[in-house]
């Protein structure tokens, strides 16, 4: 028996997950336990979980593995300080200090986090290897295309190659600075979002407006092939010298300056998240067409944040020759626990893949009838415990009368979406069931869209999809002969939704909710949207569950077996200030001289990263670098016509001792 920890971590969306012979048996992201959004830490707690899930203690893992190789990460960062010296000094006074204090030490912060209790050695894994496991190795398919893309790993922005039986080989690859990923989020940045969460905004403000800039942005950003590799213009980008991701020269190429967080959104930042998410989509097909020309399989995985777009995955399955695409529960970074430890299982251990076997997303906590008892005790709540099957016909009552209940069953989904255990559930046909959610229960844009989940065996009958979608990685379009107006709640203004497709074997009961609420309505779908409100993590425990029930207008709660309406509950005291921690005299003297020496320490420090920078970076840039890029020969076609090609060959499978090594 082997026993193999994951661990993503320290940039955002930190994870763990435990395989055991080659299955996942827990996964979690650590945001849910500290309730802070996209926590980057060490992930704690989510280790915590997984080995308590399974049974397990520290000492019986076989194999610890990080999703990426720190050094190399880190010979990327600083190449980049060098060649854009002496422009890069804040992004450098900025990055050096973490990569100096923290990121270095990655296999002692793990020792460390793991209480010194593992004795083993830890492996490392690329982080886009990370990613073409986790697509590949909990697909139903023996052997498949496999694309990833996203901002960066280590080097590498864009990988493509193919799976089969128990191993994987990315054969080509796209290297930073040119990233879809980084392109994507700098009109996310642009646009007024928050980079590496708001890109969903972006995608979903794109109906609303007109590709008008599409083509400026082919002329001028980006120089994208037949084949799909590219290269981005670095002039109008400033994320390789700068903390921002855009620069002046991206201004005034789309009329002015970023728009500011939180102001009105304007016509341009409409026709601008068109654009881009049209180029996004072009690229991704030409990409496609190219891995099919390559590999003849009819096939494709996919991962990687940009593997998060379900519009894009949309097109991908309509037009790209590809036959079945698959695209994981979490395709980004806290996904490469996952594929992290099982690249381990397979690729590096040489364990065959399993046929036809993939991944449940329910791989986290899970809470018993006692203690969700016990929870709305604790909070003097008023319920009714019932049976699954009066659960269920109360809760499809309630939906049928317009009511906006919460959903906490069973196992907590892994990833970024809700896909039915810890949900907020609405019925899709009121006219106003659309704002009432996001003004009202989840405090968020009004333009934002909302999905719906539905009956397997009705999902054709109404959109226009040729494959099941239960994990809610694909967008789809009401068929022309259904009015929009019949479900305003799911269908955005371009008659499209993001929907998630429910068969029994997926999800018992919630198919038995579908099934009664159909029977009561002759609608087959619901409204499935996450549990939570903006800015806040997915709820996890029942506690979660409870505040959030009770801070937002959700009418109702099915917990477990227990059920809740607002209008019977006591007055609800927010609990928001966590109790002080008690400190000793040595905690007063040690944070006096702690504030007393902060400014000398801060001006040593940024003094003495300054002389390196201008002594060290810009002379070595200027002397070397700069040389370097001088005789960089142009890229060749492979076609021997004029048109180029900027993929890079992959480097030959590493040995087994290289997963052992940061680098």
């Amino acid at each position: 028996m082997s026993v193999i920890l994951g661990i993503s971590a320290f940039y955002h969306d930190s994870a763990a997950a435990l395989v055991i012979d080659g299955v996942v048996v827990a996964a979690a992201q650590e945001e849910r336990f500290t309730r802070k959004k996209h926590e980057s830490n060490f992930p704690r707690q989510a280790i915590a979980f997984c080995l308590a899930q399974a049974g397990r203690e520290i000492e019986e893992l076989d194999h610890v593995v990080f999703y990426e190789k720190p050094f190399l990460k880190f010979e990327r960062i600083l190449e980049t300080h060098l060649a854009h010296a002496p422009r890069g000094l804040d992004s450098f006074m900025t990055s050096i200090p973490i990569w100096l204090r923290s990121k270095l030490y990655i296999s002692r912060i793990i020792s460390k986090g793991l209480e010194g209790r593992y004795k083993k050695r830890i492996l490392f894994v690329e982080h886009h290897q990370s990613h073409a496991a986790s697509a590949f190795f909990q697909s139903p398919f023996k052997e498949a295309a496999i694309l990833t893309v996203d901002g960066a790993g280590e080097w590498t922005t864009t990988a493509i190659g193919m799976g089969a039986d128990s191993k994987i080989q990315l054969q080509h690859e796209l290297h930073f600075p040119d990233s879809l990923g980084l392109l994507y989020s700098a009109f996310t940045y642009f646009c007024g979002f928050r980079i590496n969460s708001g890109e969903g905004k972006l995608m979903g403000l794109a109906p609303f407006g007109t590709p008008d800039y599409a083509e400026t942005i082919l002329e001028n950003l980006i120089d994208l092939q037949p084949d799909g590799s590219f290269q981005l213009n670095q002039e109008f980008f400033d994320y390789c010298t700068g903390r921002k991701m855009t620069s002046p020269k991206f201004n005034q190429l789309f009329g002015g300056p970023p728009r500011t967080p939180e102001s009105p959104i304007t016509q341009r930042e409409k026709n601008l998240a068109a654009s881009i998410q049209l180029v996004t989509e072009s690229a991704l097909l030409k990409i496609a067409n190219h891995l099919y020309q390559l590999t003849q399989c009819d096939q494709l995985c996919i991962a990687g944040g940009v593997a998060l777009n379900c519009v894009a995955n949309g097109k991908l399955l309509q037009a790209s020759p590809f036959e079945k695409i698959w695209v994981n529960a979490a395709p980004g970074d806290a996904g490469g626990a996952i594929g992290a430890a099982l690249f381990t299982w397979h690729q590096i251990l040489e364990n065959p893949k399993s046929k036809n076997v993939t991944s449940s997303p329910f791989l986290g906590p899970d809470y018993s009838d006692s203690q969700i008892r016990s929870t709305l005790q604790r909070h003097n709540a008023i319920f009714r415990e019932l049976s699954s099957d009066e659960l269920t016909d109360t809760a499809a009552s309630d939906l049928a009368s317009e009511k906006i209940i919460g959903w906490f069953q069973n196992r907590m989904e892994f990833g970024p979406r809700a896909l039915g255990n810890r949900s907020i559930l609405a019925d899709p046909r009121p006219e106003n069931v659309q704002d009432e959610l996001n003004r009202k229960v989840k405090f968020r844009e009004p333009f934002r869209p909302f999905a719906p989940v539905i009956l397997q065996e009705e999902s054709e009958k109404w959109f226009s999809t040729r494959q099941s979608s239960p994990l809610m990685s694909f967008a789809a379009h009401l068929h022309s002969t259904v009015p929009k107006t019949k479900f305003p709640g799911i269908t955005h203004v371009d008659r499209s939704s993001r929907i998630q497709t429910i068969a029994s074997s997926d999800n018992p009961i919630l198919h038995q909710l579908l099934k009664r609420f159909r029977n009561e309505t002759d609608c087959p779908m619901l409204v499935n949207t996450s549990f939570n409100v903006r800015g806040e993590p997915i709820v996890c425990s029942p506690d979660d569950a409870y505040q959030c029930f009770m801070k937002t207008n959700l009418d109702a709660l099915a917990i477990g077996n227990f059920y809740l309406r607002k209008q019977d509950q006591p007055e609800f005291n927010h609990e928001t200030e966590p109790g002080k921690q008690k400190t000793t005299w040595l905690n007063r003297i040690s944070n006096a001289w702690q504030t007393i020496t902060f400014p000398m320490r801060w001006v040593v420090s940024k003094a003495a990263l300054i002389l390196v920078y201008y002594l060290c970076i810009c002379p070595i840039s200027l002397l070397v670098y700069r040389l370097k890029i001088k005789n960089k020969s142009i890229p060749v076609s492979q076609t021997g016509e004029k048109t180029i090609s900027y993929w890079r060959p992959r480097n030959p499978p590493p040995n087994k001792t290289s997963y052992f090594r940061q680098y």
